[in-house]
């Protein structure tokens, strides 16, 4: 009687299909509350944040996640999109100090 690790990583890839907004979300949290702390390394957060995002594409079949997405001011997740600063889960957004 051995552990079935294919059933285990069917059940975690469906999970993460069926979950891939929230998981993509908690994505953006995490990396706004760590550019909130550590904001001089706001690029490579960015970066990783972007990485973690093309593996949960690929993984679910979303394909390779684009080039879009993280951009600077003008992208979505970028310093003035939803993680960021000025973004509604930035330090002043709902999640923030000010928010409460």
């Amino acid at each position: 009687m051995g552990i079935n690790f294919d059933d285990i990583k069917k059940k975690a890839q469906d999970a993460l299909s069926k979950n891939s907004g929230k998981v993509e979300q908690g994505l953006d949290k995490a990396s706004g509350f760590a550019k909130s702390k550590f904001g001089d390394k706001a690029d490579k957060i960015d970066n990783v944040t972007q990485k973690a995002k093309d593996a949960l594409h690929k993984q679910t079949g979303g394909g390779d996640g684009g080039d879009g997405g993280q951009g600077g001011p003008g992208g979505s997740t970028g310093p003035d999109g939803p993680s960021g600063p000025n973004g509604t889960n930035g330090p002043n957004g709902p999640s923030g100090p000010t928010g409460r």
